[in-house]
């Protein structure tokens, strides 16, 4: 999967803390998250609607 171009950016659910994830919803078909600690490291990616329904779901 093809990463550059991505524009990172922290989530909203992380709150202030510095156990951050960023997300990047710019690339084509999927949606890129990673660790902001470790920006070189592995990426997890998924389909927009999966995304989608986990940023919608109610915090448990």
């Amino acid at each position: 999967m093809e990463l550059t171009g991505a524009v990172w950016r922290k989530s909203r659910r992380s709150g202030s803390n510095d156990q951050c994830v960023e997300v990047a919803t710019n690339l084509t078909g999927v949606v890129g998250v990673r660790d902001s600690k470790d920006p070189a490291g592995p990426v997890l990616t998924f389909d927009p609607y999966a995304w989608r329904a986990f940023v919608a779901a109610p915090p448990r």
